[in-house]
């Protein structure tokens, strides 16, 4: 299948507007016609989720080049380009994410007749007569896949009692400010649920200064607040398969946050403050729209597993591997960083070495039993 080229010749303007095809979609874009091809495939990534290197645009039945202008190509206004995209080459989850919401939505419409008909029924046996006074005396509410479209007023009446409240894959809308009456709790799961930005109180989140995990996961948030900083408590967030644009720079303010993951989103930027971050051992970035780390990730010390896999990184900080004394775990796959560059920096042979130890102590390593280094960096 092609596309073919036509429309209107270029005008006295430097600028033309061309239609992508790709996916089933016409994707206009207005570029100047003396750039280059490769300089169109930069502008596509984010459009399309599809690292440039995954990309080959046909015009005419012809493989555009990269290092040619469109002019040359005799590219003009109205031109129809077709853009195939290599497998394992996508990035992010970008405009393509559109078609989720109605697996989950399925998903969600099963889980209200079918399973909330059997847990009601053997959970309620397994409860007792009183959960209540189960959740009480254990401080654990179990309320996961349950159908719930609230939270029930029974757990706000529990109060400080609570330590962990468990209510993802349910269909709730609302956290509202009555959070903060369980004061005590120190997990929080909320993932897989029907979570917009404005549905969340982080008004009343941010006063249970003895939370240590919050999961978001698995809902349609696109942004984190500055309130988010004031859980100074946390050491684990976890907000991925959701919306993200970026993430506050408050987030330095979570000096014990051990594991982050914000996978999944359409994250374009890490603020510099990540670096406040002191106590990361874990940070998930991948699958999102990031085209560079700032250097401020040098200074996480105790990390130990950065996973950056589907992104358009061409670089990394250069002190990563010197100042990141116990990383171990990079994963670079789908991203366009090459073996060249990180033999050139420092630290490199000590980052290598702790890599080959690590994965010799796992039976379902993923390098291969080769002395290649196989966590997704270019050989060329």
């Amino acid at each position: 299948m092609e596309a073919g080229g036509g429309g209107d010749a270029t005008t006295a303007s430097d600028s033309i507007k061309v239609k992508i095809q790709f996916g089933g979609r016409s994707i206009p874009v207005e570029i100047s016609v003396d750039s280059t091809v490769k300089n169109l495939k930069s502008t596509l990534q984010p459009l399309t989720n599809v690292l440039p290197r995954g990309q080959k645009l046909i015009c005419k039945g012809k493989v555009l080049e990269d290092e040619m202008t469109l002019k040359s190509l005799g590219i003009t206004n109205g031109s129809k380009i077709m853009l195939m995209a290599s497998q394992g080459l996508h990035q992010g989850s970008g405009p393509l994410k559109k078609e989720v919401p109605a697996k989950k939505e399925l998903e969600r419409v099963q889980m209200n007749t079918i399973i909330p008909m059997v847990t009601r029924e053997n959970k309620a046996k397994a409860a007792g007569p009183n959960p209540v006074q189960r959740w009480k005396s254990t401080g654990v509410v179990a309320l996961s896949e349950h159908g719930l479209k609230a939270i029930p007023e029974e757990v706000y009446g529990l109060r400080s009692f609570v330590r962990v409240l468990d209510l993802s894959r349910n269909s709730i809308q609302e956290i509202p400010d009555k959070i903060n009456l369980l004061s005590s709790i120190q997990k929080l799961f909320l993932n897989a649920n029907n979570l917009v930005d404005g549905s969340l109180s982080w008004k009343g989140l941010e006063s249970l200064k003895s939370l240590t995990i919050l999961s978001l996961s698995h809902n349609s948030l696109s942004e984190l607040p500055p309130a988010v900083g004031a859980l100074t408590s946390l050491r684990q967030l976890q907000v991925e398969n959701n919306d993200l644009i970026s993430l506050p720079s408050e987030i330095e303010l979570l000096t014990e946050l051990q594991i982050l993951k914000v996978n999944n989103n359409r994250i374009n930027r890490i603020p510099d403050s990540i670096g406040g971050c002191i106590s990361l051992v874990e940070v998930d970035l991948s699958s999102n729209l990031l085209v560079e780390l700032p250097e401020t990730v040098g200074n996480l010390k105790d990390l130990k597993a950065l996973y950056l896999s589907n992104n358009g990184l061409h670089s990394l900080p250069r002190t990563l591997f010197k100042t990141c004394g116990q990383l171990s775990i990079l994963d670079l796959h789908g991203t366009e960083v090459t073996m060249d560059l990180l033999r050139q920096f420092e630290g490199w042979e000590d980052f290598d070495t702790r890599r080959r130890l690590k994965h010799q102590k796992q039976l379902d390593f993923r390098v291969t039993s080769s002395a290649e280094f196989d966590e997704g960096a270019d050989k060329s």
